[in-house]
Formats: C-alpha cells, structure tokens, sequence
C-alpha cells in the first residue's frame, strides 16, 4: 500500500508487537534472568523458565520456590533489564523514508517509563521519533483519548496514520478522529492474539499488512 507523506503527515506507530515481536523482550529478560541465577547451566534453566511460560506456569513462583530469590526481585529484573530486541524487517527503510519527505512520527505505548524507554533506545529508533506517549507517563492507556489527543497537541498534522497490531484496543479512537487505521497481522507470535473477538467496526482497522515491506513511502 502506498501512503503519500509529506510535511503535514504524522505517522504514529505502537510499540509491542507493532514495531518488534513483545516475546522477543520476555526471552531477553529470561536469558538475563537465568544466567544470574545459574551462571554454569544457564541455557538449561531458561530452556525451563521458557516452557514453563508457554504452557501458562508461573515462572517467577518457580524460582522463587527453587533458588530462594523474591518474586519483587524477579519483576525488578525483568522491567528493568536491557533488552536484546530488534525491529521487524522493513521498519528502519520506513522510518527514514518518512524522515526523508518530512514527515513527522510519533509513539503510543502502553507500559512503565523506564521499561518502554529502553526498548526504542535498544531498537536504535529514537532519533526517528518526534513524540513518544507512553500511558505511564500521561496517567493513561489505550483506548483512552487523551493518549491520542497528546500527539495531535504535540505534533501538528492534517493526515495521521496509526499503525498497530491490538484489535481490542488500538483503533477504536484513531478511526473516531478520523486517522488512517493500519493493522500488522499477529505473526504467531503475539502476546494479543483475539482479534477474531474484534471485527466490527468500532475496533478494525481500515487496512491490514502481514509486514512491513507492503508499505511503500511516496
């Protein structure tokens, strides 16, 4: 698909699961886990931790139970650990095909400060970024207004886009302010996987993608 961008264009992307695959950050906080907890039979330990996960186990109870470490320690690793993560393929050719007519573009996440921070700074993505909404630091999430509002107050534009993958909750004011509506088909990976649940028009996009490379900048 073609969008035509210029000086007046404000493209708007999600961050989890849009711009990167969220398990991805899970794996690197897991890996960063287990090789504290057991340095000489790492791989072994997240190998467990990580089908513990996948069949819905809870992890940090199990080693909680078995290396006598504290749950909050646990969640204080995770959130803020530096993530091994990267883009999806044709998302760094998109950005700067963007930046290179001018345009503008923003983030709405939702999650912690620090958390989502260290994830565009890990992605190599932030002197891409003229505005960044994260819910934490507005007091807000997805689907609330104002998260959107915030960039149309902090980036002026007559055409936004919105780009994301979350059916329940990414597109419902988008398409009420009258932005451009764009989904990233769950590649089997996703943490949200119930857009079958959302299909009316209150929450679908006006187009959907399977990637990256189906968007051509003009």
């Amino acid at each position: 698909m073609d969008i035509k961008v210029d000086e007046h264009t404000v493209i708007v992307f999600d961050l989890d699961d849009t711009l990167y695959n969220e398990l991805d950050y899970l794996k690197s906080a897991y890996k960063e886990i287990a090789e504290l907890l057991d340095p000489t039979d790492w791989k072994s330990l997240y190998s467990t931790m990580f089908s513990l996960y996948r069949n819905k186990s809870n992890v940090f109870e199990f080693l909680n139970k078995n290396y006598k470490i504290e749950i909050k320690t646990l969640v204080n690793l995770y959130r803020n650990h530096k993530p091994n993560i990267q883009l999806f393929e044709g998302v760094m050719p998109i950005l700067e095909a963007i930046k290179s007519k001018n345009g503008k573009i923003g983030i709405i996440t939702d999650g912690r400060s620090k958390t989502q921070r260290a994830k565009i700074d890990s992605l190599g993505i932030l002197k891409y970024i003229d505005e960044i909404i994260i819910s934490e630091e507005i007091g807000s999430e997805k689907p609330n207004l104002e998260n959107y509002k915030a960039i149309e107050k902090a980036i002026f534009g007559t055409q936004y886009y919105y780009l994301a993958d979350n059916l329940k909750k990414d597109f419902i004011v988008p398409n009420a302010l009258g932005w451009k509506s764009i989904a990233l088909i769950d590649n089997g990976k996703n943490i949200h996987y119930a857009s079958s649940n959302y299909m009316d028009s209150k929450y679908r996009p006006e187009k959907f993608i399977l990637n990256f490379n189906e968007i051509n900048i003009i």
